[in-house]
């Protein structure tokens, strides 16, 4: 008589960490991740820089200065920053609102905290699909109650659930603010063809099969495994998921394209719009 079957529960691990980063800090700026480390591994996001302004310190503000072949999202929690960009637009980003600058086949732009409340937030470049690198500029910016959200998300970009975003950013990329109480449980589950995913904590700390600790970038492993989280403190951090970028990285100075056409064609336009801000007297 053979021995009866045992029933055996079967634990999922964790989706693995792959890299883990602190950046390089310079003034309010840490850059976690750029076009030559973790960018090649998580594209299409290439850049992403933790913003932390404090009030009355000198040169935190950005220049007026030229993007081509991205597109960058801004997303302060604390904090609020104006903004100018040569597509006409001009105004205040309050905190929790959202920018959304793609810079196609080319824009200037500038910003600079305002107000005596210090600044924390994300600025994230995303590599643009061939389709939109050479595309007119197209800028959007979002009040706080414009910015959708569903439980302790705000989907910044692309949706989470039945909530999505009115940025009008290309098909396949998701990026999310997430804000969990000490003890909170949350789970992402990546929508199909997501095999990127990474992670970047603001402030708390994070359990994820390992911690995650204010001021870190994680990225994981590829596949399509939910990623479950524990907040070991109360915690904000923002997640991003996409299907992979299927391009090289042709870099300029401030450009990023998938061909070195598609690059000179965004240089030339550039030069052409600086000219035109040089004549308004809005560039030196």
């Amino acid at each position: 008589m053979s021995a009866p079957a045992t029933a055996t529960a079967t634990a999922t691990a964790p989706r693995a960490v792959a890299h883990r980063t602190r950046g390089t800090t310079h003034g309010p700026i840490t850059r976690l991740m750029s076009p030559a480390d973790l960018g090649q591994v998580l594209k299409p996001f290439i850049f992403l820089d933790l913003v932390h302004f404090q009030p009355g310190a000198a040169q935190q503000g950005f220049g007026m200065h030229p993007h081509s072949g991205i597109a960058t999202v801004t997303f302060l929690t604390e904090g609020d920053v104006r903004y100018e960009d040569s597509t006409g637009q001009a105004g205040l980003l309050p905190a929790g609102g959202v920018e959304w600058m793609r810079a196609g086949n080319g824009v200037w732009h500038t910003g600079a905290p305002v107000g005596d409340a210090p600044g924390l937030g994300f600025q994230l470049w995303v590599a643009l699909p061939a389709a939109l690198e050479n595309a007119p500029a197209h800028s959007q910016y979002l009040a706080p109650e414009l910015v959708p959200h569903i439980g302790p998300v705000r989907v910044l970009m692309g949706h989470y659930g039945p909530a999505h975003s009115p940025v009008a950013a290309p098909e396949g990329m998701t990026y999310l603010s997430v804000q969990l109480a000490r003890g909170e449980r949350w789970t992402y589950t990546p929508p199909a063809g997501h095999t990127v995913a990474w992670a970047a904590v603001a402030t708390g700390a994070l359990a994820a099969g390992e911690t995650i600790s204010a001021g870190e970038l994680v990225a994981f492993e590829p596949s399509g495994q939910s990623i479950e989280f524990v907040a070991t403190e109360a915690t904000r951090f923002v997640l991003g998921s996409a299907v992979p970028h299927p391009h090289e990285l042709v870099m300029g100075t401030y450009s990023v394209h998938t061909s070195q056409a598609a690059l000179q064609q965004g240089t030339t336009e550039i030069r052409r719009i600086a000219g035109q801000l040089r004549q308004a007297g809005r560039l030196r």
